[in-house]
């Protein structure tokens, strides 16, 4: 009687499970919603049924759209920029081969090659003054390209130049962690030296553009080796003193290619510099923000909605304004709209909220 009087649990069909049936484990430990951010459950529920789909006329494979693919939009391709860049060489060199004759200065003898040389000359903002233009219309013309290479190609060789360290940077930590067996610590390396192996790669490329400017003027302009690397300086870090420039016919369709490369090659690496040093001071804050006592003081200010608990997602969220990657204003209009999602304010999120929030808006 005893035993028959124990109710067993029935499954949907109304069975009885079978004794030899494993238990299913445990799921993972979610944590809830605090008043301070919104439950990642509602990421994790089943999508509505296709009698929903049906419904409401929605796809139940909808996909979220992706940081990277909505800043996509917002900046020009690199294929574009690199089409809007040839179409600036060849405009300018076109220009400046038909103003040739308003032109002063050293010329070549390719009419072709020194309009080439003083369209790369102006979007790089060398400027050497060994080949300027000497009438109002042709002064005009350079002032109209100047502001729009510098613009245009700027944003050009960015893109390219930061590609090719991204590649090098692989590169280098490959050779540097080859006999690393353990992958997911390598990857955790990688990312956290990542912008000083950009630094590294940059400085590589420098000093190989140093010394092939330099080289090439010793040997095809006949420059002594002090004369040579003072030009080549002057002319990465866009001083254009004029002093010393590139006068042969293979000395300026060199110029053409290496001033373009070399003097964001300098940029880069400047910028680097100062984003290690950012990166350094950031990681000290951070060191200083976990490893300190936590007070009753921090307590009180994690708790947002004053209920004297402080959840994990008001910890967090307190921490990530320490470190100031998250703002007071940000997190209240992050609440604002999942108040708005809300629709049966049970503190969570789920489809059939999202649904009726769409239908509400």
């Amino acid at each position: 009687m005893a035993e028959n009087s124990i109710k067993r649990p029935l499954l949907q069909d109304g069975h009885p499970p079978d004794a030899t049936q494993k238990k299913s484990p445990p799921p993972p430990r979610r944590f809830r919603r605090c008043r301070t951010a919104p439950s990642s459950d509602a990421m994790q529920d089943s999508p509505p049924t296709s009698e929903n789909t049906r419904h409401h006329g929605r796809s139940a494979a909808e996909k979220p759209v992706s940081p990277k693919e909505m800043l996509g939009g917002t900046r020009p391709s690199f294929r574009l920029v690199g089409v809007l860049l040839i179409t600036y060489l060849a405009a300018g060199t076109t220009t400046f081969y038909l103003a040739m004759d308003h032109m002063s200065g050293d010329r070549t003898g390719s009419r072709v090659l020194d309009a080439l040389y003083f369209c790369v000359v102006t979007m790089t903002t060398v400027g050497y003054g060994d080949l300027v233009p000497a009438s109002g219309a042709a002064k005009l013309l350079a002032c109209a390209f100047a502001f729009a290479g510098v613009a245009l190609v700027g944003t050009f060789l960015s893109k390219a130049a930061d590609y090719l360290v991204e590649k090098q940077e692989a590169i280098l930590f490959r050779a540097l962690h080859l006999r690393d067996a353990d992958r997911a610590r390598t990857l955790r390396a990688m990312e956290a030296n990542k912008v000083r192996y950009k630094l590294y790669t940059s400085a590589a490329l420098l000093a190989a553009s140093l010394a092939a400017g330099t080289a090439f003027l010793v040997e095809v302009e006949g420059m002594r080796p002090v004369d040579a690397f003072y030009c080549v300086c002057a002319t990465v870090t866009t001083l254009g003193y004029g002093d010393r420039s590139f006068a042969s016919v293979p000395g300026r369709a060199f110029a053409a290619a290496w001033i373009t490369v070399s003097t964001v090659v300098v940029a880069l690496f400047f910028l680097y510099a100062a984003e290690l040093c950012t990166e350094r001071r950031r990681r000290a804050l951070a060191r200083w923000v976990l490893t300190r006592r936590t007070t009753t003081t921090d307590l009180e200010a994690a708790d947002v909605d004053g209920d004297s608990r402080v959840g994990a997602a008001d910890f967090v969220l307190y921490k990530l304004k320490e470190l100031g990657k998250i703002s007071q204003e940000e997190i209240a209009e992050f609440l604002e709209e999942f108040d708005k999602l809300d629709a049966d304010n049970s503190g969570t999120l789920s489809p059939n909220d999202l649904i009726v929030a769409q239908h509400v808006i």
